[in-house]
């Protein structure tokens, strides 16, 4: 039996799904119970305690949810406001008793590529110009041995650490590596149909790991259909498979991606203010259009909460949210704090953003 307070709120949800706001309020609302009040109160961020290192000038910045912390990295400029003599810096937060833990200095790295974490379960691999692991258990990092290929897209994939494509100054890259925990040692990937790309896209399905790109190279033009602009790695027969491609230019300014048990969601750039949300599903190798984002989503990290994809992005850093069974767009509140170097981690109930600026969380009711 539901109390009047807990049938006040499901009468909500039926109105606002009536009058076209059903999904952006059922994501929203909190939950009343007990002799409280029967009004429903917005969820809202909340403001993480100060982090126990210097985040002026921070770059390079990324993180990774462990089960119980988030693990933030970066690197902290010289005294000349670059990478020379420029430090590496790491902490963790735990959000059970809202407490940060400054963590050990990472080995002196080339700071100056791209950026990015992988959690194994045990511990964190940070993949740049060089690698390193960082084990939370023991507080220690150690470097690893030098990847044979570069970084654009890394992935846990239960075993191996895998990076495909990746590029600098110009240049775009084709191939791939993994790193075997286990034997400390990498493989190279065996070539891909892939157009080269800097930036592709993807996630790892529990099987294989699906890759998109946009198929253009870093001047503009536009790759030759030989090339393919998605395909799958199975790691289990060490081969890749061509896929269908994404509809023309969905993704020509990038995008993100991600995984909700059955199909790939990717939110893509594929004009200045146009934006495309695209499903594939490996079962038949199609695509579908989804409904398409707000104007002002810039995609920047995707999540999906077990129920909703939640997106991060536009110019100034905002919430989106994009539930599958309405196909309908909402958006969260906006974020208490702004600054550069953003990074993002869903914990499995709430949504942890952390930058130059400082930190917030938000949980939403309904996952």
């Amino acid at each position: 039996m539901f109390t009047a307070p807990q049938t006040l709120v499901n009468k909500l949800v039926v109105l606002a799904t009536v009058i076209g706001l059903g999904s952006a309020l059922a994501f929203l609302l909190v939950a009343c119970g007990g002799e409280s009040s029967a009004r429903p109160r917005p969820a809202t961020w909340k403001v993480l305690p100060a982090a126990p290192i210097k985040t002026a000038g921070l770059t390079g910045v990324a993180s990774v949810w462990t089960g119980k912390e988030l693990i933030v990295v970066g690197v902290r400029p010289g005294p000349d406001g670059t990478f020379i003599k420029s430090k590496n810096v790491a902490a963790a937060y735990d959000p059970s008793t809202r407490t940060w833990r400054r963590l050990a200095r990472a080995p002196r790295m080339q700071n100056y590529c791209r950026r990015d974490v992988a959690w194994t379960g045990k511990q964190l691999l940070l993949w740049g110009c060089s690698q390193a692991a960082f084990d939370p258990q023991t507080n220690s990092w150690r470097m690893l041995p030098k990847a044979p290929t570069g970084e654009g897209f890394v992935v846990w994939a239960d075993r191996e650490l895998i990076g495909w494509g990746g590029g600098c100054c110009g240049d775009a890259w084709d191939g791939g590596s993994a790193y075997d925990p286990a034997s400390n040692s990498w493989r190279t990937l065996p070539r891909s149909p892939l157009a080269p790309s800097q930036g592709p896209i993807g996630a790892w399905t529990g099987r294989k790991v699906v890759l998109v790109v946009n198929g253009y190279d870093p001047e503009g033009k536009a790759y030759p259909t030989r090339f393919a602009r998605a395909a799958a790695y199975d790691p289990a027969t060490d081969a890749w498979r061509r896929l269908a491609p994404p509809p023309s230019s969905a993704l020509r300014y990038g995008g993100t991606a991600t995984w909700d048990g059955h199909e790939l969601l990717v939110v893509g750039n594929s004009g200045p203010r146009v934006r495309t949300t695209l499903a594939y599903y490996p079962a038949t190798n199609r695509w579908r259009r989804l409904a398409r984002p707000p104007a002002d989503l810039t995609p920047m990290a995707t999540f999906w909460t077990g129920r909703r994809l939640v997106v991060l992005g536009g110019e100034s850093l905002r919430g989106f949210v994009y539930d599958p069974q309405d196909d309908r767009w909402a958006v969260l509140p906006r974020i208490p704090l702004q600054g550069s170097g953003q990074t993002a981690a869903w914990t499995g109930r709430q949504l942890i953003v952390w930058s130059s600026a400082g930190g917030a969380t938000f949980t939403p009711a309904h996952a």
